[in-house]
Parts: structure tokens; C-alpha cells; sequence
């Protein structure tokens, strides 16, 4: 048995997920999206994955993440590939900074802007 605790919403369910041959048994969840929770938790996990993101000329580091969740055994392949860019300002909140992330067809984008010589002027929660 696997017990995990539901992020989906604020009521933090206690959910508890059996697998019995080939079906998940799935309890503890007080609404469906904690089902679907449960079931993608233990068929496939994602993240939304978070990193700073080196800036040309300077030792400022600019905020940024992935759209969406991505599968979580990409994670470190996107790190590489996060570490291995880096970018010149302007840049703003929102802008796409890589397409395609480690291929999961998410983008990865700035949370923060910073213009020239300027500090982060804003940053996106």
C-alpha cells in the first residue's frame, strides 16, 4: 500500500492507493480530483519543475519554470539542458525561453523580468 497526501486541493486528503493485480484500489479521497491525483501519482508522476537561469555579463539569475507538469523522469534531463543556456536581457515574464523542454513538449518560461542593467523589476509568484 502506498499512502500519499493530496496537493489538488487545500482539504489535503489522506490517500491511500492498493494495487491489486492489474486495478488500483484507491480510498481516503473526499472528491474525484484526489482520485486522479492518486492515479496519475503512481502511473506517472510529474512536477512542475522550477530554476534559475544564468544571465549574460553578470552574476544575476533569472526565475523561471515550466508551463506545466512535466513527467518526472525528465526532470534531471531538463536540468542539463536549463544549465546549459544562457540568456541576455530584456527579458520578461512570460517569455519562452526554451520551446521544448528535455522534449516533453512543455515550454520553460521567465518568472521574473529584468531590462538591461536593471535589477528584477517584477516577479510572478
Amino acid at each position: 500500500m502506498t499512502e500519499l497526501i493530496c496537493t489538488v486541493c487545500p482539504m489535503g486528503c489522506r490517500v491511500r492507493v492498493e494495487q491489486e493485480e492489474a486495478e488500483l484500489i484507491i480510498t481516503g479521497n473526499r472528491c474525484p480530483r484526489g482520485l486522479t491525483y492518486a492515479r496519475e501519482e503512481i502511473t506517472a508522476p510529474k512536477r512542475v519543475l522550477t530554476a534559475v537561469v544564468q544571465m549574460a555579463g553578470g552574476d544575476r539569475m533569472l526565475p523561471a519554470k515550466t508551463m506545466t507538469a512535466i513527467p518526472k523522469e525528465k526532470i534531471f534531463p531538463a536540468m542539463e539542458e536549463i544549465k546549459a543556456i544562457t540568456v541576455r536581457p530584456p527579458v520578461t515574464i512570460s517569455q519562452v525561453l526554451i520551446e521544448d523542454l528535455a522534449g516533453t513538449g512543455v515550454p520553460f518560461v521567465a518568472t521574473g523580468t529584468i531590462l538591461g542593467d536593471e535589477e528584477s523589476v517584477n516577479k510572478d509568484g
